[in-house]
């Protein structure tokens, strides 16, 4: 049971990591499991190496934290592969519906790191704001075209991958400003496996080296890196937001004019049949991150009771 609800999680990684503006660091934050993937993936390394041939599989594995890894990127990798169709569908028919559910996931998200900060002082009040400031230029700044050879896939998977592990940064959306969203994306549901393969070894680079700088942070200025995790947050709602304006398109794979530069505007109280919805699904996205802050509570403490 144990395993099937790690891999759930993963599963909502994933998902989260295939819509632009959302990320998967925020769910392994909600989730309970944030720290340990941190740590986990720290831990695959030279010393990691040197058990495996000193021990024998067995004492590496478990150094790594093997199991907790695969489960965690089986989840990760079913929901790439196989919702990728299903999420992008309602992207296109169901926007503003689905933005709205990812909206308040997001702010219940940001609330409940902001309460893990242990004291506020001027310093943790202007990492909130730097990184809201970054998150939300990231989130209006302009898409730009890069030609999508072997080298820029393999240093947009490098990127991407450093923006998926930190909450409020999309992985996806940094794709889609680098414009490469489209190729990779293709290259998933087309199975070209060697972009697939060039990419993954440039989010694996990436993945080593950030994941070691992001979890000495977070161990040595807890306080600082919530504070510019809930900054990160607050910032990226500017993306999620769900009603808005498109001012320019671009062709996609299929030959299709979709939304390539959009402006966030109010939506129309009076006359919006999906307005009611919307709030409905924001808060149920607000509310499945409080059942899942519950959940993590109930897990920690079972773990503490053994």
């Amino acid at each position: 049971m144990k395993h099937l609800w790690l891999y759930l999680k993963g599963i909502a990684m994933g998902s989260a990591d295939v819509i632009p503006g959302v990320s998967g660091g925020t769910i392994a934050f909600i989730t309970g499991i944030y720290t340990e993937l941190l740590d986990s993936i720290k831990a695959v390394n030279l010393q990691a190496l040197i058990v495996l041939f000193k021990q024998g599989p067995k004492a590496a594995w478990q150094a790594v934290n093997g199991t907790f890894l695969v489960t965690l990127l089986a989840g990760i990798l079913t929901a790439i592969l196989t919702l990728a169709k299903v999420i992008h569908y309602l992207l296109d028919q169901h926007a503003v519906l689905l933005w709205s559910f990812f909206f308040g996931l997001i702010l219940a998200a940001s609330l409940h790191m902001a309460k893990q900060i242990k004291q506020w002082q001027p310093a943790t009040v202007a990492a909130l704001l730097i990184g809201a400031l970054i998150a939300g230029f990231i989130s209006i700044a302009s898409p730009s075209s890069i030609e999508a050879s072997y080298l820029n896939i393999f240093i947009a998977g490098s990127i991407a991958i450093c923006a998926m592990i930190l909450p409020g940064i999309s992985g996806s959306f940094i794709l889609l400003l680098m414009g490469l969203y489209a190729p990779v994306l293709a290259a998933v549901k087309g199975l070209q496996l060697d972009i697939m393969a060039i990419f993954a070894l440039g989010a694996v680079l990436g993945l080593m080296l950030f994941s070691r700088l992001l979890s000495w942070l977070l161990h040595h200025y807890q306080d600082l890196m919530f504070s510019l995790l809930t900054g990160f947050m607050l910032g990226a709602l500017l993306k999620v937001w769900p009603w808005k304006e498109t001012i320019s398109y671009r062709l996609n794979s299929k030959g299709q004019d979709v939304p390539f530069e959009q402006l966030n505007r109010l939506p129309e109280w009076a006359n919006s049949d999906q307005l009611m919805p919307a709030l409905a699904l924001a808060g149920a996205g607000f509310v499945c991150v409080l059942l899942l802050e519950k959940l993590s509570v109930n897990e920690n403490t079972e773990k503490v009771s053994r």
